[in-house]
């Protein structure tokens, strides 16, 4: 009897401690839920707030899968917002150049909207200039997603899912979307995107935010450092179009192969420079084939804050904030400065659809679309 009494409480002292064990040793991150106020059309918007066990928050809405805070550690242990963005709803309908956003079908530009699939013509918005931009007059970047909360004892997500009718914006299929935000303890942010369609289509889907690691959103990005990962460039023509030409990085302002401040050679006297009023370029990521890889890093030397994204995709958009111009009331009430935000866009190529040579954006029935990013924060 004395040994049975035994062996049952050895069992339950294990268990205890295995209990013990699961709750300390992989703290929960958490999930707020709050309201963002109304469309113009009356629509409801959530945000949704994620917190991780560091003090890492980062704060998303089911418009446009828009990230409208990211709080991230400087080398003190302070967590500032480090993302351009606004505090309220119609800005983000009326104002927004894409802060945040989830970009589709096309992210990126496709010449003059026209585009060929089994010998049939389509023909999309012109809503830049006389090119195609992120999905159109109305792209993923406007439109209410669907949104489940994911909580595990390791992380917590916010699942997007939408579906974009046949002809919507000019692209054929019903195409269903579905983007999941994935908040770690590392203060890392994994963004997987998927989608599979009825019809024969094209996509390429990204995540727009604009970085400023300094927290001071208004100031300018010019002291960043930057690394990319990638011996060679897409020029593009007077219009932002590639040309098809693939260009080796060397000896010119886009090598990033080193880390190199953004307005090391901004400046300089180059026509691909001039033609995107600064960098607005894409870049070919080595090692294609090695799925989720290195891409590029930022580093902001007062704060010490370091950004270093890893994704499967083929190029990166790299955006230096050309077209912001101070006329954006920012969320401090401040404006949006020239060049106050960059971001690094991961995705296929500009005009994909309409370049043989470059890797393929056609997504058929049966087959399904799936691509990840990851977004990792640290300092020194």
């Amino acid at each position: 009897m004395k040994k049975s009494y035994l062996l049952l409480a050895l069992f339950i002292i294990f268990s205890c401690e295995n209990i013990l064990k699961k709750k300390t040793a992989v703290p929960l991150v958490t999930i707020e839920k709050t309201d963002f106020g109304k469309t113009k059309q009356g629509l409801i918007v959530d945000m949704f707030t994620l917190k991780n066990q560091n003090g890492m928050e980062f704060s998303a809405i089911n418009f446009g899968g828009i990230i409208t805070s990211w709080k991230a550690a400087d080398r003190y242990g302070n967590y500032e917002d480090v993302v351009l963005g606004f505090n309220n709803i119609s800005q983000y309908e009326e104002e927004s150049p894409y802060f945040g956003a989830i970009i589709g079908r096309y992210a990126n530009r496709i010449a003059k909207g026209k585009f060929s699939l089994n010998q049939e013509d389509f023909a999309l918005a012109t809503n830049n200039g006389e090119n195609h931009l992120h999905g159109g007059l109305k792209g993923f970047d406007k439109v209410i997603w669907d949104v489940t909360e994911v909580v595990s004892d390791s992380t917590s997500s916010l699942v997007f899912t939408y579906t974009s009718k046949d002809m919507e914006e000019g692209y054929p299929g019903n195409l269903n979307a579905q983007v999941t935000y994935t908040l770690d303890n590392d203060d890392k942010l994994t963004v997987k995107y998927e989608a599979t369609t009825d019809k024969t289509t094209i996509i390429n889907l990204t995540q727009h935010s604009y970085f400023n690691l300094s927290s001071a959103l208004n100031k300018n990005i010019l002291d960043h450092e930057i690394v990319i990962n990638s011996d060679s460039f897409l020029p593009v023509d007077s219009t932002l179009i590639p040309t098809g030409e693939i260009k080796s990085v060397n000896q010119t302002p886009f090598d990033f192969r080193q880390p190199r401040k953004i307005g090391d050679q901004i400046s300089d006297q180059n026509i691909q420079l001039s033609y995107g009023n600064g960098y607005d370029h894409s870049w070919v990521i080595n090692n294609q084939n090695q799925g989720i890889r290195f891409v590029a890093s930022a580093y902001e030397p007062e704060s010490g804050r370091v950004l270093e994204i890893f994704s499967d995709q083929p190029g990166l958009q790299f955006y230096s904030g050309n077209f912001l111009d101070g006329t954006i009331k920012s969320k401090s009430g401040h404006v949006y400065e020239f060049r106050s935000g960059f971001c690094l866009e991961t995705q296929h190529y500009p005009n994909s659809p309409n370049e043989k040579s470059f890797p393929s954006v056609i997504l058929k029935p049966g087959e399904k679309y799936s691509t990840t990013t990851e977004f990792k924060f640290s300092n020194k």
